[in-house]
């Protein structure tokens, strides 16, 4: 099998057959005006460093760039994306509640919104920004002073470890972890709530996502449980696409939840008038359920999704951070800048 990766006018080619890559890169260029550059080193932003262990991926050149184009060179590191307990909200919402602050829209929402999108390509490899990019997002239309300073925190964030990078580890087997979590009726504006889950393979991180629900909840054990559905719905693509690389995953997937009344929806067949309103995500996870994954139950402390709903203190922060095997890692280098050797990690 060989696989082409196409983004405009840069390909990445890859296979399980040496020979596979040459026939294809002589049909290419019999056809196209091409260029090869030999393996993989950069690739639209992202560094890829290998090693024995696996491979190493950051967006370290475009951090830095970042940082000097928000002009924040030269001050202080912040130890979390976001404050803690801290509630933004939009222009619209404070003068229906008649909150007068001084707290006033910018003159140029431009510069805002250039931001956030440069924020966005680097959740690429720094998932420990994405819950904080994903809640600045909804305010592109008219920021406020307010939301610029909680933008320029997450760079001043990104400038205290601006290398730091997803290690995918050459494994053996197989075996597809995921968390989902929730924060309920977060959003002060609309009172709908977060969803954010981690998908691992083994103990390499592969998907993540943090985004906020398209209904209100009345309780927290419905929110859950559709967090519970949107990971389910990733891991059945996840799988899909392992079979179509014909690479094979061992289930049942587990999938961890902190929420006990959720996983008791889940395992409970019976329905009644607090579940009928979610009936139809009830049949979607317990028919996956029944092969695909297996729900269990994890501490909050331990709750790596934790992070991808909600603004947490710098200890919690960087306790689950390192937990997701997110960190900055030291190794040697040869001259063609392929990693000789992983020190620590």
């Amino acid at each position: 099998m060989v696989i082409i990766l196409v983004y405009v006018d840069d390909l990445l080619i890859t296979r399980n057959n040496i020979n596979m890559i040459t026939d294809l890169k002589g049909i290419l260029n019999r056809n196209f005006k091409m260029k090869d550059l030999g393996e993989l080193i950069y690739f639209l932003g992202i560094e890829v460093l290998r090693s024995q262990e696996g491979i190493l991926l950051n967006q370290l050149k475009y951090a830095q760039e970042l940082i000097q184009y928000a002009g924040l060179s030269e001050t202080k590191v912040a130890l979390t994306p976001l404050e803690q307990n801290q509630k933004l909200t939009t222009a619209e919402f404070d003068e229906v509640i008649q909150q007068h602050q001084e707290d006033t829209l910018i003159e140029d929402k431009t510069v805002y919104q250039r931001l956030i999108g440069r924020l966005i390509y680097l959740t690429h490899t720094r998932p420990d920004i994405t819950f904080a990019v994903s809640h600045l997002t909804q305010f592109m239309q008219n920021p406020k002073q307010s939301h610029i300073e909680a933008a320029m925190k997450v760079v001043r964030y990104i400038k205290r470890e601006p290398r730091l990078e997803i290690f995918l580890k050459a494994i053996n087997k197989h075996q597809l972890v995921a968390y989902c979590d929730s924060d309920w009726a977060s959003c002060p504006m609309s009172r709908r709530s977060v969803s954010g889950f981690y998908v691992q393979l083994r103990d390499s991180l592969i998907s993540w996502k943090s985004k906020k629900q398209c209904t209100v909840s009345k309780s927290s054990a419905e929110v859950e449980y559709r967090s519970m559905t949107a990971v389910t719905s990733e891991l059945v693509w996840v799988s899909g696409l392992f079979k179509e690389l014909e690479i094979s995953v061992t289930e049942p997937v587990r999938l961890f939840c902190d929420n006990k009344a959720a996983l008791q929806i889940a395992a409970n067949p019976v329905y009644h008038e607090r579940t009928k309103h979610i009936e139809i995500d009830c049949h979607f996870v317990r028919e996956k359920i029944q092969g695909l994954i297996t729900t269990e139950y994890v501490s909050t402390i331990d709750q790596l999704a934790d992070v991808m709903t909600k603004a947490l203190g710098s200890q919690q922060h960087s306790h689950l951070i390192s937990k997701l095997g997110l960190k900055k890692y030291c190794y040697t280098s040869n001259l063609r800048g392929s990693v000789e050797r992983i020190i620590w990690g």
